[in-house]
């Protein structure tokens, strides 16, 4: 007989309070229909041109990425057309699933309706959440990913119901589809319990002591298989990427983007919120297991934002305790209110596509940026390879420039070194001109007999983006085959 997971407090738990889907609702619906509805503006970002072409080419893995995102990219292309709104409604669909999300952990958590319409409001303004639900990234997914798997915990836990394990156990396994980054979750989640079982005679203590616990992370486990599987056949890439990515910088403009991930008044609530949880006997291992993995997020060198489901939570979690404080005196109510929106109108300035192009050169905002000018690149390129003999290719010097070219000059052959898709060369050994794109033309020179400059890239939007003035060099004859002169291109970013 299956043990049951006990409540982590000593009584019984009051009943939840009703669910405000009218306001959370309404929220996380205005939020989807503005993000599709600015989803034209600017343009795609390189990470989406990226998806879209390795989607083309559905596998188990890629070097760089688990397939779920370019997966979702081919599904977008086919249902809904191979356009930029098209391939952006699983990114708005996305955010609007967090918003309702985040409102059932506050719910979980006991906030009323004042409470989760708090949540919702934070989630719907925040910066990050707003970017990756206007831009199909991987992060898009992840968060989803992240604030389920959290209620999942949090229903197994504050409810007694283990059953929630494998609820847990399932978004987990998927979600290794999309990211890895959901271990570091995992990780804090066993600290946290592990921890408080040696602190406290029952309660977290006992939760190790039920199959459906264990059943769960079985479950997970299997889910994940297949990630473990490629990594193992393909030489473990992920930790190749993982080492590219990790950078000094990171850790040193951790915390700044950890402040500005939703906005400056969330985080507040969201330190307010990890606070209540650790002094909560019921939720200090979920407080533990925030502070863990934000731990882990700076100790390995990576982005806030792969940590930002646990700042999601913590904020979410805020909202109790901050709306309880709102009810005690009006003033309070409109502190809080114009606290969280009037520090978000930055945020959305910054996430969506509201600036101006002139104003993009000094965003900080990296994806905007990197969102203008695909067409006219394409166009560019395009023009010089259509001036050369027929067998002429183009090698790129990333996965942004080749994607653009796949999707505005969709006839001209492509290759790569970057990423994944060096993978998909050697280039024809027929191949004996070469419009290379961004590479160095002191690195070509003694690869080929002839490299000659056509120019610079010159997208002509005004935005000094990392495209614009890149060299445009044609080069003829490789003086070794392609066969081993194609490893020389390769590079990983």
């Amino acid at each position: 007989m299956l043990l049951r997971t006990p409540r982590l407090q000593d009584a019984t738990a009051p009943p939840l309070p009703p669910l405000a889907w009218r306001a959370t609702g309404s929220v996380a619906a205005a939020v989807v229909l503005t993000l599709l509805l600015l989803s034209p503006w600017y343009g795609y970002h390189r990470d989406e041109l990226y998806f879209r072409l390795l989607g083309q080419t559905p596998s188990w893995g890629y070097f760089d990425q688990p397939p779920l995102t370019p997966l979702l990219a081919r599904l977008s292309t086919e249902l809904f057309g191979d356009t930029i709104v098209g391939l952006r409604v699983v990114p708005a669909l996305c955010a609007g699933a967090l918003i309702l999300l985040g409102a059932a952990i506050t719910r979980e958590l006991g906030g009323r309706r004042d409470a989760q319409t708090l949540a919702a409001a934070g989630l719907g303004t925040g910066m990050f959440p707003l970017l990756a639900g206007h831009t199909l990234l991987t992060q898009s997914a992840d968060f989803v990913f992240w604030t389920a798997c959290i209620l999942c915990v949090l229903r197994a836990l504050l409810r007694g119901d283990g059953r929630w394990w494998l609820a847990a156990g399932a978004v987990a396994g998927a979600a290794t589809f999309n990211k890895h980054l959901i271990l570091l979750l995992l990780t804090g989640l066993a600290t946290g319990l592990l921890v408080t079982a040696g602190l406290a005679v029952k309660g977290p203590r006992a939760v190790f002591a039920d199959r459906w616990l264990w059943s769960g992370a079985v479950l997970a486990a299997v889910l994940a298989s297949p990630n473990v599987v490629y990594q193992a056949v393909n030489g473990w890439p992920q930790l190749t990427m993982a080492a590219t990515l990790s950078e000094p910088i990171n850790r040193i403009m951790f915390v700044p983007m950890l402040v500005a991930l939703l906005s400056t008044g969330a985080f507040v609530i969201a330190v307010a919120g990890w606070s209540w949880l650790r002094r909560r006997q019921e939720t200090r291992p979920m407080a533990i297991a925030v502070l863990v993995t934000i731990l882990l997020g700076w100790a390995s060198g990576g982005r806030a934002d792969y940590v930002a489901g646990s700042l999601i939570f913590a904020f979410v979690a805020g909202c109790v305790p901050a709306a309880a404080w709102m009810r005690a005196r009006r003033a309070r109510l409109r502190l809080v209110w114009w606290g969280l929106l009037g520090t978000s109108v930055i945020g959305i300035a910054v996430a969506l596509p509201l600036l101006p192009l002139p104003a993009l050169g000094s965003s900080p905002n990296e994806v905007s940026r990197e969102s203008v000018g695909w067409p006219q690149f394409a166009a560019q390129v395009a023009g010089v390879h259509r001036a050369l003999p027929p067998g002429t290719i183009v090698i790129t010097s990333n996965y942004g420039e080749a994607g653009a070219l796949n999707r505005f000059a969709p006839g001209i052959p492509v290759y790569s070194g970057h990423n994944e898709l060096w993978r998909q060369g050697p280039p024809p050994r027929t191949a004996r001109t070469v419009v290379a794109v961004g590479l160095p033309p002191e690195r070509l020179r003694p690869r080929f007999t002839t490299c000659e400059s056509a120019g610079v890239v010159d997208h002509g939007t005004g935005v000094a983006n990392e495209e614009q003035g890149l060299p445009i060099t044609v080069c003829s004859g490789p003086r070794t085959p392609w066969t081993s002169a194609w490893a020389d291109f390769r590079h990983a970013s």
